[in-house]
């Protein structure tokens, strides 16, 4: 498709969900985009605005093609964009449905220790302490939150097999997800969570990873001694529209685990 055609992006895309708290528009499409982006650019916005939940169908290709006046090849090129993004999911037969998070999916997207097989193991979770806190700097610097904003941070040893592996500081805006943990009974796997009850879908995640010496409170609670070599993994969760939402700080004892990475 020839750049500098644009499509007529319907009036009715923002919806009531995009008024939850933090949310914004993504930055703006240019016109001089290809089709197929733009397409992408105006589906990717619904799912912001949570227009289309998850698990639920979207409109078929020459549905989509007819609202915005380009054809169905278009909207195809757009889909499996998104799709390998992880964003949309195709079901043989049924269409293209809006992504949700399982414990498996996000296992398999976001948790990258496997023993020596290559098997990756659902965690158990032991949650140390959750509530209100002041941001740290390194808080406010990697959520870009202003001085004196409050998160809330969660503590827990995440055990694979029954061992104590994973020792994992996580932080949020209290702002973006007031009452997170305040019943004390938080699932394992946050991103669903945060998808089901706050409207807020984790499209990736930066992360960024160095070795660390056990300190006295990190061997007491993984079972080794202090100065142990651990592997510390800092992670931000970001949403569909480059909002950073998540830091996760974790230190992992991987002497029978090992951190992989797919690329590509």
């Amino acid at each position: 498709m020839a750049a500098g055609k644009s499509i007529t992006i319907p009036k009715d895309t923002k919806s009531a969900g995009a008024n939850r708290a933090g949310a914004k528009r993504a930055p703006v499409m240019s016109d001089r985009a290809p089709l197929y982006e733009q397409v992408g650019y105006f589906i990717r916005q619904r799912l912001i605005d949570n227009y289309w939940k998850p698990g639920t169908a979207l409109p078929s290709e020459i549905e989509l093609g007819k609202e915005l006046g380009v054809s169905q090849g278009t909207v195809r090129k757009a889909l499996d964009d998104m799709v390998a993004d992880h964003l949309l999911y195709r079901r043989q037969g049924l269409g293209t449905f809006v992504s949700e998070y399982t414990d498996r999916r996000a296992l398999y997207l976001f948790f990258n220790l496997m023993d020596e097989q290559g098997t990756r193991v659902l965690p158990e979770n032991n949650i140390l302490e959750c509530g209100p806190r002041k941001a740290s700097k390194l808080e406010c610097d990697r959520l870009r939150l202003r001085a004196n904003a409050k998160v809330i941070r969660l503590s827990r040893v995440r055990s694979l097999k029954g061992v104590p592996t994973i020792l994992e500081t996580i932080s949020v805006s209290q702002r973006l997800f007031p009452g997170l943990g305040r019943d004390g009974n938080l699932p394992p796997h946050l991103y669903r969570h945060y998808q089901t009850e706050y409207g807020i879908s984790i499209a990736k995640a930066d992360e960024r990873a160095r070795a660390i010496a056990a300190s006295d409170q990190q061997a007491a609670h993984l079972n080794v001694e202090p100065g142990s070599p651990l592997l510390e993994i800092e992670r931000v969760a970001i949403t569909l529209d480059a909002k950073p939402v998540e830091l996760r700080v974790s230190r992992c004892e991987t002497s029978v685990y090992q951190f992989c990475a797919e690329r590509g």
